[in-house]
Parts: C-alpha cells; structure tokens; sequence
C-alpha cells in the first residue's frame, strides 16, 4: 500500500504539469515563415491517434483535401490541397506544427483552415445559426491532436 500511494501521487503530479505547460492558441509563437518551435503540450504525439483526427470528419478532415498513399485504406481521399506523400521530407516538424496549427502565417492565400485558432477570423459563424460567432471561438483541434497530427505527418518520409 505505501508503494501505491507515491505512485499515484507521482502520476497526477505528471499529469497536472502536462496539462499546465499546454500553449494556448493566443500564445502560439509562429517565427517569421510560420514553424512553431514549441511543442504546444509538451507531450510527445501519437501517429496513430494523429492519423485518426486526420481521417475522423469531425476533427482534422484531412482526407477531404489531401490523399496519402501510405493510407489507402481510408476512403475518399481529396485533391484539393497537395499530396502528404514525403511530407516529413519537404518539411520538419516545427514547419509542420506551424501549418497545421496556423496555415496563414505560413501560406496566406491558402484555403486551409488553421486549425489550432480561436481569433482573427473574417467571418465566423455561430454554428448554423445565421449569426456572428462571439470570439474567442473553440479550436478545430486540441494542442494535444495537433502534436498527433504532426508526429504522423513525420511518419511520411517517401
């Protein structure tokens, strides 16, 4: 029983730093070309998890616009947006955390959403509602589906 209790302890003492070191979209720091240094958690991603908020239409709908052949067995892959093939080749990870977090600061004229945002938008809605979103607004993703998203974005080398 003694040794139960300082793990446990230890666990929430883990638990409660992760939680308190994630960024938050207002203090996301892009540099100049758009790439986040910082890890917005400071936990590490889950390609797997990153790959289900990619392909789940709910969450990053990355499919909708980009295919990835490495992913095939996902259906309906768009052709919107560029091939994800070797993206971890074309670009690292504070690149790739900048893009999916905010894509403007890195490609202005894209139609990709940034998708850890939660200000400046143009036009929000306010659900189907008809009427103007009150700032701030709920992110697209979380902190924690961003670094996912990314550390499977990495997994994509050719």
């Amino acid at each position: 029983m003694k040794r139960i209790i300082p793990i446990t302890v230890g666990v929430a003492l883990v638990a409660t730093l992760a939680v308190a070191a994630e960024v938050s979209p207002e203090n996301v720091a892009f540099d100049e070309y758009g790439a986040v240094s910082e890890s917005l958690t400071g936990v590490a991603g889950d390609a797997a998890a990153g790959l289900k908020a990619m392909e789940t239409k709910s969450q990053g709908n990355c499919f909708a616009c980009h295919q990835i052949s490495a992913a095939a067995d996902i259906p309906f892959h768009g052709s919107v947006g560029p091939s994800l093939d070797g993206v971890a080749s074309r670009w690292d990870e504070t690149q790739l955390r900048g893009i999916v977090a905010g894509v403007k600061n890195t490609f202005p004229d894209t139609v990709m959403p940034s998708f850890y945002k939660s200000s400046g938008f143009i036009r929000p809605g306010d659900g189907f509602t008809g009427k103007a979103g009150t700032e701030p607004l709920p992110t697209l993703l979380t902190a924690q589906q961003v670094e996912d998203i990314v550390a499977y974005l990495l997994t994509l080398t050719e």
